[in-house]
């Protein structure tokens, strides 16, 4: 190998990882934009499961069509095929839908009542310890990443942030209550872009990649919706006629699409708290610009989001960790 060669491989390295942060922190503003929309259409049709089965839906809907009309997405259809079938990749490598269907479903089950920041904090928690885990366990493409003392840094002062950011929520018993379903779709997102990155290495398509993750997702909201309806019977809420009600599937597609891209350049724990910034920061704004009746930020609120940023520049700024062997 040359010496110019070697000479570009940290460089290179350094670009990806900078690249991939700044995808991460805009596919968690879409990511906020998501939660709102699917928290409203919740509220319409009264029914927090069926919106999560609505926007899984139509996100399938698309993907069962764009992915077989793109060669990438047929041979990453190809790819995975073989690599399930040789062992490469395990089958409960391509579970990560359920996870992202559980987000979903706290998205539309609570964001009426927690409002945008609210859940997003109860996110951020599972998130950011879990992201460790997963990046310490190997499960993500890049293998095994060692919790060093300036990434446990960016992951805890991210935590101080967003509940600095909504602190003046968290007094209310009930708010505390209901955040425990977002807390948990918190822990298993970690999990979920870790085998996500893993399906799309395989596939050597993010497409392919984001269609299993939805196909799995679907299957899993199909389920819950059925036992939800047995219970309680059909959603009293009618069908919106507003088209934006219908785009959160689509914006679910880029997120996933992305973190499975780029996770095996940035790991686990850097893609959450990218994702993490754009998630508090568009919450923050969603709640100042498009107010509800749980939206309630202030000067302590915008602390918070920018404490997060910081938390982030902290991890970012840390020297890539070596893969574990």
């Amino acid at each position: 190998m040359s010496v110019a060669g070697t000479l570009a491989t940290p460089a290179t390295s350094a670009a990806r990882r900078i690249t991939g942060v700044g995808l991460a922190t805009a596919s968690g503003l879409a990511v906020a934009v998501q939660s709102r929309i699917n928290g409203e259409l919740g509220v319409r049709l009264a029914d927090g499961i069926a919106a999560a089965v609505v926007s899984f839906g139509v996100g399938l809907l698309v993907l069962l069509v764009l992915v077989p009309a793109t060669p990438g997405g047929r041979r990453g259809l190809v790819a995975l095929r073989g690599a399930l079938t040789d062992g490469t990749l395990r089958p409960w490598h391509c579970l990560g839908g359920a996870c992202g269907a559980l987000l979903v479903a706290a998205q539309g089950l609570t964001i009426g009542t927690l409002g945008v920041a609210v859940f997003t904090v109860a996110v951020v928690a599972g998130q950011s310890g879990s992201s460790l885990a997963v990046d310490r366990a190997g499960i993500g493409p890049g293998g095994r990443q060692p919790v060093t003392g300036q990434r446990l840094a960016g992951a805890a002062l991210t935590v101080v942030a967003v509940l600095l950011a909504v602190g003046d929520r968290l007094g209310d018993p009930g708010t505390l209550v209901l955040a425990l379903l977002p807390l948990l779709a918190g822990v298993a997102i970690a999990w979920q872009q870790a085998v996500n990155g893993r399906v799309r290495m395989a596939a050597g398509s993010a497409l392919t990649a984001t269609l299993v993750n939805f196909s799995v997702g679907t299957v899993a909201l199909l389920v819950a919706f059925a036992v939800d309806v047995a219970l309680r019977g059909w959603p009293a809420g009618g069908a919106p006629a507003e088209p934006w009600f219908y785009l959160g599937g689509p914006i679910g597609i880029v997120f996933i699409a992305i973190a499975a891209g780029i996770v095996r350049f940035t790991g686990v724990l850097l893609l959450g708290l990218s994702t993490i910034a754009g998630q508090i920061v568009g919450a923050v704004l969603l709640d100042l610009l498009l107010p509800t009746a749980a939206s309630r930020p202030g000067p302590v609120t915008l602390l918070g989001a920018a404490l997060t940023l910081v938390a982030v520049g902290v991890a970012a700024l840390a020297p890539p960790p070596r893969p574990g062997r």
